[in-house]
């Protein structure tokens, strides 16, 4: 049954794929027609390159700002609508409104007048075009949570919206028809009604058709300022990160390169053909301007994208990249010897050459930057598709607002004046010809060079594939007797049940089966009153993320509200004020479990080892902890951990030093293992996907094979807990009663076995967003405005 529940819901009507389809047309035909109007810009209102440039540039700079704003807003609403749709509703009126109002220029007013208003209204229109464009694409991803019924709903709305770059270029044949408009100025006028209102419908459809569920009830983030500025903290964070890896701003790099090499002249393709074929004489241009653009389109869909798949597959990314690119030089040089005035069908000879650079970028660099998120994982322990994806077209959109604004330059540069013919400017028009075909040769010569060493090949790839497979590999095979369990349907049996099956586990006197919602929050209040052995303290406030410095305030604030509650508290790390609070918990009256964050960053380990020992040396650390979930993260090694262990324990004046990390590190390196003088061990039934009924047992399994691998050592559990809102992982399910549920069971389990444990956590940690989804936020037994979440 719940199988086909799943098919069903995966299952996306063809009809919805249609819906997201015409918003892709419409995502895509604003900006290509936006790039033709300009021209007019030029041609008609006397602007010079300079004044260009300022239009191009910063309207665009505002929309790269604009859009992770809008991202957070958007994954942030909570509405009976959904997240998304009436952003994407506001966001097509109010482009389709500013796009209209924004070419209704007139010659008679002033250069000053037309330029500012012209600005203005761009700024208008690119910020109704983020209230559009970021939530929804987002509402694509949501439409399908399975692999590939995603990828078959953008193959529909690709399909759609590539007919923009198909049908945009023949509206330059239509403004230079006289028998259509008189001028060009009144062509955009009047077409920008046209386009504008059509468009505009088209992407209020999705916003209409495509269904969403009310986000009332769900936990997200509150819309304040202060959230707003600390989310883009965290992509700055997020952005440092990513370009840590190498190969990622290899693809960067040349993506900027090709990209907007090609962009900057893309914008002087009509100058080009009108002045160099033409002699300026634009009526007589006819459709080969819109043929440029067209035929470049089609060729793109139909033959270079198709033969760069074809490509990569025989041959790999790299090498498919290269000739790829190799190809496009050759086509850059065809059209600079046959761009021949008169003959105007010689430049289509050199067309599918041209079109393999811009064509082929993107089928390649991203399926490369999917091999990157890889071994960001590897590094990490994250998947973190959104923050790459979100970097990556952060960057070509900068990048495209600086081509914009180059173009400008250039046709300053070259001094061209679109009021003289051929004859009179040659050298200007010359000199376009020649930027429009050696600029992007240039850029993509090195591109190429940027990425001659990088080395991602298949053979590496699958290397990184299979580190991470053996990574998870490892955490399951140090869970298989509770994976056989799991396999048993336990839905089907009481908790006494289980407990005759299953003699050697604990379980509660009470079946939880049998209770209603009041009477598990009776026991859990119960439980809850006599208290926890410890729990895991975080003193962020909302807006605050790792790095930002805390205050003794805070710190006595959150724990006074812990007074009464446990005997220890667990701190993650002693710098940027870390290390005041376990002076104030020894004060209050508290026993400490002190960490040192220990991560890649090797000066920053010198000062939190430094740290650690003086506050060990000062009498207020009972237990050490060396590092948390290093080797997890991939960011150093066993020997590096056992090193700095080592460090500490010379020290330590005879306090106990250990070191935190998912049980099963400890179950695999005997080495680590012998280096501790206590073992900490993180474990998380939830991550690994055990139901609530098997979650009890699961944690019991992890603290036995823990305690086996100790061989006599303490073994502490350093963290456990249960998210109580937020994404299910397979079998586990967050939500309050489950918290409740596991909170009962495993603190019972503790005081009859007598096991030291720490509670995760104290409070909600909103900046865990990013690294952790919905449920990395909502662990806390507290919120986090320091409100019990249990009453």
């Amino acid at each position: 049954m719940s199988t086909q529940k799943l098919e069903v819901r995966n299952k996306v009507p063809f009809g919805q794929k249609v819906a997201f389809g015409v918003g892709m047309f419409a995502n895509q035909m604003f900006p290509a027609i936006l790039g033709i109007f300009m021209v007019v810009l030029v041609q008609s209102f006397g602007f010079n390159g300079w004044l260009w440039s300022l239009v191009y540039f910063f309207p665009r700079i505002f929309d790269s700002i604009t859009d992770p704003i809008m991202g957070f807003i958007s994954d942030n609403t909570k509405s009976k609508w959904g997240r998304r749709k009436q952003y994407v509703l506001i966001g097509a009126i109010l482009m389709g409104v500013a796009f209209t109002l924004m070419w209704q220029l007139y010659t008679y007013d002033s250069l000053q007048y037309n330029f500012w208003y012209f600005f203005l209204w761009s700024i208008v229109f690119y910020l109704g075009l983020t209230f559009f464009s970021v939530p929804y694409v987002a509402m694509g991803y949501e439409m399908s949570d399975d692999f590939h019924e995603r990828t078959n709903i953008m193959a529909v709305a690709q399909w759609i919206g590539q007919w923009a770059w198909v049908i945009a270029p023949w509206f330059w044949v239509i403004m230079d028809d006289p028998d259509w408009f008189p001028s060009q100025d009144v062509a955009v006028r009047e077409l920008a009604i046209w386009v504008a209102v059509p468009c505009a419908i088209a992407a209020m459809v999705p916003a209409i058709f495509i269904k969403s569920k009310s986000t009332l009830e769900e936990n997200y983030e509150p819309l304040t300022v202060s959230n707003i500025g600390g989310s883009l903290v965290q992509i700055w964070e997020s952005f440092k990160d990513a370009f840590k890896i190498e190969e990622f701003r290899r693809i960067c790099g040349a993506t900027f390169l090709i990209f907007n090499a090609f962009n900057t002249v893309a914008a002087l393709t009509y100058f080009v053909i009108v002045y160099r074929l033409f002699n300026g004489d634009a009526a007589a241009t006819g459709i080969w301007v819109a043929l440029f653009g067209c035929i470049g389109a089609l060729g793109t869909t139909f033959i270079v994208i198709p033969a760069v798949a074809w490509m990569s597959k025989k041959m790999g990314k790299k090498k498919a990249f290269m000739l790829a690119q190799g190809i496009s030089l050759v086509g850059y040089i065809m059209m600079y010897f046959l761009f021949v005035p008169g003959k105007p069908w010689l430049y289509i000879i050199a067309l599918p050459f041209f079109s393999f650079g811009i064509g082929s970028l993107f089928t390649i660099m991203m399926s490369m930057t999917a091999d990157v998120i890889d071994i960001d994982e590897l590094n990490s322990g994250k998947r973190r598709e959104g923050i790459f994806g979100a970097i990556y077209w952060w960057m070509v959109k900068v990048g495209f607002a600086i081509a914009g604004a180059l173009s400008g330059v250039i046709i300053g540069v070259v001094g061209f004046n679109p009021e003289l013919a051929t004859t009179e400017q040659q050298t200007a028009v010359d000199g376009l010809h020649a930027f429009f075909c050696f600029f992007p040769a240039v850029g993509t010569i090195i591109a190429m060079l940027i990425m001659k060493n990088y080395d991602v090949s298949e053979e590496r790839s699958n290397e990184i594939r299979k580190a991470l497979d053996d990574k998870k590999a490892a955490k399951l095979a140090s869970y298989a007797k509770m994976r056989e369990l799991s396999d048993i349907d336990l839905n089907l049996l009481s908790e006494q049940e289980i407990k005759l099956k299953y003699p050697s586990f604990f379980t509660t006197a009470v079946d939880f089966g049998k209770l209603s919602q009041k009477e598990v929050k009776r026991e859990f209040k119960r439980v809850f009153e006599n208290g926890m052995t410890g729990i895991c303290f975080s003193a962020y406030e909302p807006g605050q993320s790792p790095g930002d410095n805390i205050t003794e305030g805070q710190i006595r604030k959150r724990l006074e509200v812990l007074k009464g509650h446990t005997q220890w508290i667990r701190i993650f790390s002693c710098t940027n004020g870390h290390e005041l609070i376990p002076r104030i918990a020894k004060e209050l009256g508290f026993k400490t479990l002190m960490g040192a964050w220990i991560s890649n960053d090797l000066d920053q380990n010198q000062k939190e080892i430094k740290s650690l020992v003086e506050l060990i040396n000062d009498g207020v650390v009972d237990i050490a902890a060396v590092g948390n979930e290093v080797l997890y993260r991939n960011e150093l090694n066993e020997q590096n951990v056992i090193e700095y262990i080592n460090q500490v324990k010379n020290q330590s004046n005879g306090t106990p030093v250990g070191y935190v990390d998912a049980y099963y590190e400890f179950i695999n390196k005997p080495e680590l293992t012998n280096a501790c003088d206590v073992i900490l061990a993180n474990c998380y039934p939830f991550w690994e996907g055990a139901n609530d009924k098997v979650a009890g047992f699961h944690l019991q399994e992890m603290y036995h094979r823990t305690l086996e691998a100790a061989k006599g050592k303490k073994v502490i559990i350093a963290e456990t807990g249960w998210p109580s809102k937020g994404q299910a992982v397979h079998g586990a399910y967050p939500s309050e009663e489950n918290t409740m549920k596991y909170f009962i069971k495993t603190q019972l389990w503790a005081q009859k076995e007598q096991v030291d444990m720490f509670y995760f956590a104290s409070f909600d940690e909103s900046w865990k967003i990013h690294s952790e989804g919905w449920a990395g936020t909502s662990w806390g037994l507290w919120d986090k405005d320091e409100n019990f979440k249990f009453n």
